[in-house]
């Protein structure tokens, strides 16, 4: 992170990852609306564990990137003395919110192999506590997250903390569908905030006027030209954030309607065929007890 780029592919996976969710559990309340009890990953055919890989290859992917690809040197340390140089602290950082992640997703694979008691308890406390490191870690970054990049920062984690309680409410109630569908959109919020981030610090022609990027520690920030230039791109950036709240609102209304009269009706009509057999197979059965010459002409036909 800390680059377009190094926001646009979390960004995209996060948002990724959190329509795939939202869809699932859509479809898995709309089918078992009575006993619905909501998972924290869905598992596919084959492979079976591709979610979890896929968060443990992204996140491995994302540390390779922070720590030895995006530096000059292939290493994040000090060549003199083997210390972490303070324009490398925020590097660190996001490695560690991706590692914990990475154990979030190992430990789900596990826990679904081995089966223990406590599992699916199990597995949330390790998701909420990868959305903890990740909120721990952006309220006390390193960088200098003031101004415009602050308050961005400062938005996003207003999401990672719904998306950390959800999951720690899912812990106890995990028959709640609501929990789920928030959880499900704050994590693809996540992404789309993201990118949004990405594309609006790191693109000169979309910096607010009266503000210029500037190079500060080897790093790109948005430095504003006076107090009232300053105040009017934060007072941007949330008529944003409530613009893309309002449109993934509406999405997320007509998308469950949609995928509930796809599912849906699919289930209401099995069980009312279901229902008019079992009614049919009762009134066959009183018509047999009550009737002794059907009984009679039974044995006659034996």
């Amino acid at each position: 992170m800390g680059t377009l780029v190094g926001h646009i592919l979390p960004g995209f996976f996060f948002f990724a990852l959190g329509l795939w969710h939202l869809f699932s559990h859509i479809k898995l309340f709309s089918l078992h609306p009575k006993s619905y009890v909501s998972p924290l990953w869905f598992p596919v055919s084959k492979p079976r564990y591709l979610e979890p890989l896929a968060i443990i290859i992204g996140s491995s992917l994302s540390i390779s990137v922070e720590l030895f690809l995006g530096q000059k040197n292939h290493q994040p340390f000090d060549p003199n003395d083997g210390t972490i140089p303070s324009n490398h602290l925020h590097n660190f950082e996001h490695s560690c919110i991706s590692l914990t992640f990475i154990t979030y997703a190992a430990f789900a694979i596990v826990f679904d192999k081995t089966r223990p008691v406590a599992h699916r308890s199990l597995t949330n406390l390790i998701a909420a506590l990868a959305f903890a490191q990740q909120l721990f870690l952006f309220h006390f970054h390193s960088s200098d997250h003031t101004g415009v990049e602050g308050h961005y920062h400062l938005l996003l984690q207003l999401v990672v903390f719904v998306s950390l309680v959800t999951t720690l409410l899912g812990i106890g109630l995990p028959s709640s569908f609501m929990l789920s569908f928030v959880r499900s959109l704050s994590v693809s919020f996540q992404g789309i905030w993201l990118m949004s981030m990405a594309c609006m610090l790191w693109t000169p022609s979309l910096v607010p006027k009266d503000c210029f990027l500037h190079v500060e520690e080897g790093k790109h920030t948005i430095r504003c030209s006076s107090a009232k230039a300053l105040h009017r791109a934060i007072s941007l950036v949330n008529i944003q954030f409530s613009w893309f709240l309002v449109v993934v609102t509406i999405f997320a209304m007509w998308f469950y309607i949609f995928l509930q009269r796809i599912y849906g009706e699919k289930i209401e009509y099995y069980a009312l065929r279901t229902k008019e057999s079992k009614d049919m197979e009762i009134m066959m059965t009183m018509v047999e007890v009550h009737d002794p010459e059907s009984h009679i002409g039974v044995k006659s036909l034996a």
